[in-house]
């Protein structure tokens, strides 16, 4: 079949390379030339595991195209749109400006298939209603309906959610019509490989199928948020959250996934959305019933105040103490800064005048670009070279892997923060470390800097020497 992707950001270049790789006929379009440039030359315009191959394959194929110009799809049998839906500046709710503007560009182009019959499916995180509202600007084209088709992609696995997904969800205008019928054969006709494979399909209508994605992202924000509350707990009682989340998920009415405790979410998913979810609430009259939501996204945005706390407990006064953050990606496998909770971290201690060093795999271009006068520092071994304090706030497997010996040898003081919850404390406070781990108690008879005065009394090895900190 032919089909368009209209917005290749993250989402709508995932999906396009994955149509492509199903055997499809596939033309993105994006208003931003520069990014339609590089796709075209088959250039990653973000960090994905997979998503490079796919798309130089699709290229290679001549299965794969993208351009900027609406009379480039309009031959296309179904459209997807793939754009993003931002909170707005004025409020909670979500900014539908670039999905509206593009439906109404493809209105204005698709007359020329003469009626034939025409898809549009919609792919964005919306508030419910919005589905509906959108097909009204497709009515006086003869041929054309939409559906709505929600995405449920992890950044880091993309592509193996696109091509191998848990659910493909449907939303239709009225459910067991004719019309329905046909819709769903023709979105039937583009996934055929992943129907094929068993992949269960869903099909409701439009507002139960808007519901379903707010939901899900709603829900896994709670659970976070919810875990991160217990850390509070078992920090103020000497408890381990980690010993609570093990044991609370193996009951499986709860389930382990999303309980581990940290700085919190972030990204370009889950804290808009459930803002968005919100003001759609309020829209409708039954704000109450999502007023919980509220105090999931407090409770999230604690976590990072909490982490400049403990950098204060341990450091006293922040002003020109020199820090290293390692990382600087909302989540691990992704170049995406958007609400990380590492970045935010990282400022919040630069406004305290404390001098942060920010390392990180892949997002340190995002990240100087987000934060100015940010210093980051590519390589490992020289961002930590005379901290005084360590915190890892992104849990990439290099810095999960960290020898905390050879690491000792770089730093002028061993202070870490664990803000991810992924390193053994045992091991580290073996190595002379002082550590803290969100949610679990300091070690029984610690005193704040008493790590870090013994490894100065005994002439721990200077910042550095050198040493590698991985394995050749």
């Amino acid at each position: 079949m032919i089909v368009s992707v209209i917005g290749v950001g993250y989402l709508g270049a995932v999906h396009a390379a994955a149509m492509a790789e199903l055997g499809h006929d596939v033309i993105g379009l994006d208003v931003d030339s520069g990014r339609v440039a590089a796709m075209q030359a088959g250039r990653a315009p973000f960090h994905e595991p997979g998503f490079e191959e796919i798309l130089r394959r699709g290229l290679a194929a001549g299965r794969l195209r993208f351009t900027t110009d609406y009379a480039e799809i309009a031959h296309a049998d179904v459209h997807f749109l793939g754009l993003g839906t931002p909170q707005r500046a004025d409020g909670f709710g979500a900014d539908l400006r670039s999905l509206e503007a593009a439906v109404a560009s493809l209105a204005a182009v698709l007359p020329a298939r003469g009626g034939a019959p025409t898809l549009v499916v919609g792919k964005s995180t919306v508030p419910a209603g919005t589905a509906r509202r959108l097909r009204a600007q497709l009515t006086a084209v003869p041929g054309a309906d939409l559906m709505w088709n929600p995405e449920f992609l992890r950044e880091g696995f993309a592509v193996q959610d696109t091509l191998a997904p848990d659910r493909l969800v449907y939303g239709v205008a009225a459910p067991d019509t004719p019309a329905a019928d046909a819709h769903v054969a023709l979105l039937d006709a583009v996934y055929a490989q992943l129907i094929a494979a068993e992949v269960p399909r869903l099909v409701m209508g439009f507002e139960t199928a808007e519901l379903v994605k707010v939901s899900a992202n709603a829900f896994l924000a709670t659970k976070i948020s919810f875990i991160n509350a217990i850390a509070e707990l078992c920090e103020a009682t000497g408890g381990d959250v980690t010993d609570v989340a093990r044991a609370i998920g193996m009951d499986d009415r709860i389930g382990g996934k999303f309980l581990r405790a940290g700085i919190g979410f972030g990204g370009g998913c889950l804290p808009k959305d459930i803002r968005a979810f919100i003001a759609s609430a309020e829209d409708l009259g039954v704000g109450e019933a999502l007023g919980f939501l509220r105090e999931v996204d407090a409770v999230n945005q604690r976590r990072r105040v909490h982490v400049v706390e403990l950098a204060r407990e341990l450091l006293g006064d922040l002003a020109g103490r020199r820090i290293t953050v390692l990382g600087a990606a909302f989540k691990p496998d992704s170049d995406d800064v958007r609400d990380s909770p590492a970045l935010e971290v990282a400022s919040r201690l630069m406004s305290a005048g404390a001098h942060v060093t920010v390392t990180d795999p892949e997002a340190l271009v995002n990240a100087e670009r987000r934060v100015p006068g940010l210093a980051g520092e590519p390589d490992t071994e020289t961002a930590l070279a005379g901290a005084e304090l360590v915190l890892l706030l992104t849990e990439w497997r290099e810095y999960k892997g960290l020898d905390p010996l050879r690491v000792r040898a770089l730093v002028s003081a061993p202070r870490i923060i664990d803000g991810r919850n992924v390193l053994a404390p045992s091991a580290w406070r073996e190595a002379g470390w002082e550590i803290r781990s969100l949610g679990r108690a300091p070690a029984v008879g610690a005193e704040p800097g008493r790590a870090a005065g013994a490894a100065a009394e005994s002439g721990a090895a200077p910042a550095g020497t050198g040493r590698r900190l991985l394995p050749a």
